[in-house]
């Protein structure tokens, strides 16, 4: 198993994701921009925007490679001359505020030296968090891990809640869901299982949206809802900007900037020191957003 081999499975499972998701929408298309990098590869990035259910989503595909700089040492830890990255990544925002964003992405790395690992995740960020929902979500995502080792679900959501953490808000992004990185074969799975892992929650990807969207499609939103959901879009714009690793690496190995911020709402909101009101349901979702929460119970 190769990394161009890795590459050419992630673009199909970039084809049936945006096929899946234009069948959720039931409205819009995903329309595709190729692009190629300078410093050696290229991708993808396909958008959907302005459906019956997404107002503006992104599945991109990329394949790149070229020197690592010493930027890309510094800030990434890496180490070597050149290096390799293929992977898949997805954000969808929804219209309705009662249809939570979902984030998912599947990454393989590999450098000339011949050091290589998969990396990855998904996670769930409700504007209102509904526990039944979450406990759903997560069920699916335990059962996937599972399946290929029964360490994986417990070790993965807590990195995800420690990863899907905006510090300076001292609140996670949403429910979480599982984050993996450097995940190499070792004397308890292959890296073809690892791959088939990778592939596997790519596929699941899907279905365990359509229920999140089947949930909420339905219950109409009020202004003040919507004004609600684009704060809770502002808290995500932050942690995309100031904490993922992903938007970082991506700026400073000179990939491509719209696709890199694909990833963004079309609208967000920030309004200086918000107070949501006693008792209410934001301030119910503001109470869960915390480390650690078993969503299983």
């Amino acid at each position: 198993m190769n990394k161009d081999f890795i590459s050419s499975e992630f673009q199909l499972l970039q084809d049936r994701i945006c096929k899946e998701i234009e069948t959720i929408d039931g409205l819009q298309l995903f329309i595709e921009d190729k692009w190629t990098r300078e410093e050696g590869g290229g991708g993808r990035t396909r958008i959907i925007q302005n459906g019956s259910i997404i107002e503006k989503g992104g599945v991109a595909f990329s394949k790149v490679n070229g020197p690592i700089t010493d930027l890309m040492k510094k800030q990434m830890g890496l180490d070597g001359n050149e290096f390799f990255a293929t992977g898949v990544s997805i954000v969808l925002h929804p219209t309705n505020p009662h249809i939570p964003i979902i984030h998912m992405n599947v990454r393989y790395f590999e450098m000339d030296n011949g050091e290589y690992w998969f990396g990855g995740g998904i996670d769930l960020t409700p504007h209102y968090i509904v526990p039944e929902q979450a406990k759903e979500f997560h069920l699916g995502l335990k059962n996937i891990c599972d399946k290929y080792n029964s360490a994986f679900y417990q070790k993965f959501k807590n990195w995800a809640d420690d990863y899907f953490f905006i510090p300076h808000r001292n609140e996670t992004r949403g429910i979480g869901g599982i984050f993996f990185d450097h995940l190499q074969a070792n004397e308890s799975i292959s890296k073809e299982n690892i791959f088939n892992f990778c592939i596997e929650l790519g596929d699941t990807f899907s279905k365990l949206y359509n229920y999140q969207v089947e949930c909420g499609k339905y219950i109409p939103a009020t202004d003040e809802q919507i004004k609600w959901r684009n704060l809770r879009r502002g808290r995500y714009v932050e942690f995309n900007l100031v904490n993922d690793r992903g938007t970082k690496f991506g700026l400073v190995s000179g990939g491509r900037t719209e696709s890199i911020l694909m990833s963004l709402p079309a609208n967000a909101s920030w309004e200086y020191n918000y107070l949501p009101i006693n008792d209410s349901k934001e301030i119910q979702t503001l109470d869960l957003l915390k480390k650690g929460l078993d969503w299983m119970l």
